[in-house]
């Protein structure tokens, strides 16, 4: 009898014990679902700017793919000391990006970037990136609304985006556009793709005749309008189960953009006085952002938490605080009578943005 009952004990132990492995093992994987590119002693997210005179990575005159509202020296920004910084982080260096490498690579793969503006300028900031590794290559380019695709047929490699500035649905009906935040029939045309690139918030506070939806909708209830960073949070959930649902990891990697920052407020970067990016010509000095994160930055954090499929966070947002001189502002696409401080001069910080995924992508 007590031969038995010290092997049940035993067996109970050695169950109780592979429980807290198995629940051990699963936090680890939801704790890991924010990926995060470091080494030992190194966090590829954290650091700050530092002058280079190498910089930038592609002369932005020889990229036939730069747009006119992110083509600041083509239109007259006079200064040039923003493009001669180079993203260090704290106890290492981030390795440069190799094109050439990035294309034999993925040789044969689809790359997709679904969200707004700053998705456009992330994918104009890679195609810029890769003609200048094989500048004789042949290459394809059809930019369209909503899918836009360059191609290298050499590599048969292909880089999309997708335009979908909530991921979840607007949809029309009689009594006029809808904001569903529990639906994403537009997922279908991400299932595809071998890497897929999120992004969304820059549009998540548009009102009055910039806001392209009449109602929210959530289940079956409409309303007229809810706090948008809650709307934001119920649109990531929806995001997220559907990444849960639909994404196979061993076809798919999925990353996210992270928040991209704006600079509109002076007082943030500890200029009370300054109303815009304008006269900013440097970057913050230093690792920390006076005006500390934004709230949606937390809000997607802490849903991405909740993934169990691994799901990359490119956490660009502190980084791209500090360059509070990368903005197009005036020289941009409103001109002399706008002030872009939301969206980034090319060459400039996408192509840093860039640079972390093509080092997120090699492990």
């Amino acid at each position: 009898m007590e031969y038995f009952l010290s092997v049940h004990h035993c067996f109970s132990a050695i169950v109780v014990l592979l429980i807290f492995f198995q629940q051990t093992n699963a936090n680890l994987m939801h704790s890991n679902n924010l990926g995060r590119l470091q080494t030992n002693s190194c966090d590829f997210f954290q650091g700050s700017w530092i002058f280079d005179n190498t910089y930038p990575l592609y002369d932005s005159s020889k990229c036939p793919f730069v747009e006119h509202e992110f083509n600041c020296q083509k239109n007259g920004r006079p200064d040039n000391l923003y493009l001669k910084y180079r993203w260090k982080p704290t106890g290492c260096d981030l390795p440069r990006f190799n094109g050439l490498d990035f294309l034999k690579r993925f040789t044969g793969k689809t790359i997709m970037f679904v969200g707004d503006s700053l998705s456009l300028n992330q994918w104009l900031s890679l195609t810029c990136l890769l003609h200048n590794a094989v500048p004789t290559a042949n290459y394809t380019r059809i930019r369209g609304d909503p899918l836009s695709i360059f191609t290298i047929p050499d590599y048969n490699i292909s880089i999309k985006l997708l335009r979908n500035v909530y991921l979840v649905d607007v949809v029309g009906e009689k009594i006029g556009r809808i904001l569903k935040l529990d639906s994403i029939l537009g997922g279908k045309a991400w299932k595809d793709a071998d890497t897929l690139i999120f992004n969304t918030w820059h549009w998540w506070n548009r009102r009055g005749v910039g806001q392209p939806w009449d109602y929210i909708q959530e289940g079956t209830k409409l309303y007229k309008d809810i706090n948008r960073v809650v709307a934001f949070e119920k649109a990531l959930i929806t995001w997220a189960k559907w990444i849960d649902e639909n994404i196979d990891p061993t076809k798919t990697k999925v990353f996210f953009q992270g928040i991209s920052p704006s600079h509109y407020n002076g007082i943030e970067w500890d200029k009370p006085s300054v109303k815009n990016c304008l006269i900013e010509k440097q970057p913050v000095n230093g690792t920390i952002y006076p005006g500390g994160p934004p709230p949606a930055l937390s809000v997607l954090k802490n849903v991405l938490k909740t993934i169990w499929k691994p799901v990359y966070l490119l956490d660009v947002t502190t980084l791209s605080q500090l360059r509070k001189d990368g903005h197009p502002s005036i020289y941009g696409l409103g001109g002399r009578t706008g002030m872009d401080c939301s969206h980034w001069c090319l060459a400039g910080v996408p192509d840093t943005w860039n640079q972390l995924l093509y080092n997120a992508l090699l492990y």
